[in-house]
């Protein structure tokens, strides 16, 4: 007898194999999943994403991992131009580019319920594969607002990374929803979110537009990593220790109530205030002492307009009138 396409199967959990989760990057971006990273326009995402696929190409550790073997890439861009802007700023991190390949969408465009999707990721053995921004591989006739057509579009995407093993990242927009716990500030519907396995959400700190920090905003398969920190000079990233302990809450608002900038503020008022002028050696000494960084405190001296004013051979520190 025929079996019928609709015969009842059943999965006895005894006969399941355990796997362990296997990671690009513990325990920010899994292997065979899909991660999330999130934020506003002009945030660093993109340079994130490149950072990423530059460092895996080679084979270099990512932050508190080990080195290993390079990988084969798929980064796929809706928004830069491949010639003008993504090879430049993979050339410019010394990126293994024979490694990274793109899906060419001069004929047709590509969509995540687009089949060359798994061929690409097969056909190339990548393990990892980096759509940017999310919302431009939708689809024409998919509205992102929509649970039941989001859940149809990111399936085959989720049965093509645990089939294959690679690592799917997904770069998305932030809505405009002021204040709303992060949770909800996610284009679209929150279906995107519950499929994803890992949320990063990417973000300047308001006192400190240079620094960019990463916090780890959902982690189903381990725990939250700490919030990690970086800013671009010259194109290229580089890590800045000092923000671990920052929340999606305060990256929403632009840093906590009580960063170190505003320590360096305070210190600065409370050394400065009735007019007088202290010696910036000083100064130095007295934030080496607070915990608080020489560039901490010169982004203070430049929020709060301190003049430096020459004395001799030393140079003094005097709040402007």
């Amino acid at each position: 007898m025929t079996p019928n396409k609709h015969d009842l199967h059943l999965i006895r959990m005894s006969d399941v194999e355990t796997q362990e989760v296997q990671w690009l990057w513990y325990p920010y971006i899994p292997h065979g999943k899909l991660t999330i990273i999130q934020g506003n326009p002009g945030e660093g995402k993109t340079t994130l994403a490149l950072w990423i696929a530059a460092m895996c190409s080679q084979g270099q550790a990512l932050p508190g991992m080990e080195p290993g073997s390079p990988i084969n890439i798929l980064y796929q861009t809706a928004e830069d131009g491949l010639g003008d802007t993504i090879k430049p700023r993979l050339e410019s991190t010394g990126a293994g580019l024979k490694r990274i390949l793109c899906i060419d969408e001069a004929e047709r465009s590509l969509s995540l319920l687009d089949e060359r999707i798994g061929q690409a990721v097969k056909a190339t053995n990548a393990n990892l594969m980096i759509l940017d921004p999310l919302q431009g591989y939708l689809g024409r006739n998919v509205d992102m607002n929509r649970a039941n057509e989001i859940r149809d579009v990111l399936k085959r995407l989720t049965i093509t990374a645990d089939q294959t093993g690679c690592a799917v990242v997904l770069i998305g927009h932030l809505n405009k929803a002021v204040g709303s716990n992060s949770a909800y500030r996610g284009l679209g519907s929150m279906d995107f979110r519950a499929a994803a396995r890992s949320v990063l959400l990417v973000g300047r700190m308001k006192k400190e537009p240079s620094i960019r920090v990463i916090v780890h905003d959902k982690s189903s398969l381990a725990p939250e990593g700490k919030s990690i920190a970086f800013n671009i000079e010259d194109g290229s990233l580089r890590w800045v220790d000092g923000y671990e302990k920052i929340t999606s809450e305060d990256l929403l608002n632009g840093g906590p109530a009580d960063s170190k900038v505003d320590m360096a503020e305070k210190l600065i008022r409370d050394r400065l205030n009735g007019g007088v002028s202290v010696p910036a050696s000083e100064m130095f000494q007295a934030a080496k002492q607070a915990g608080i960084s020489k560039r901490t405190l010169k982004i203070a001296k430049e929020n709060l307009g301190v003049d430096s004013v020459k004395k001799g051979e030393r140079w003094d520190w005097k709040l402007s009138c």
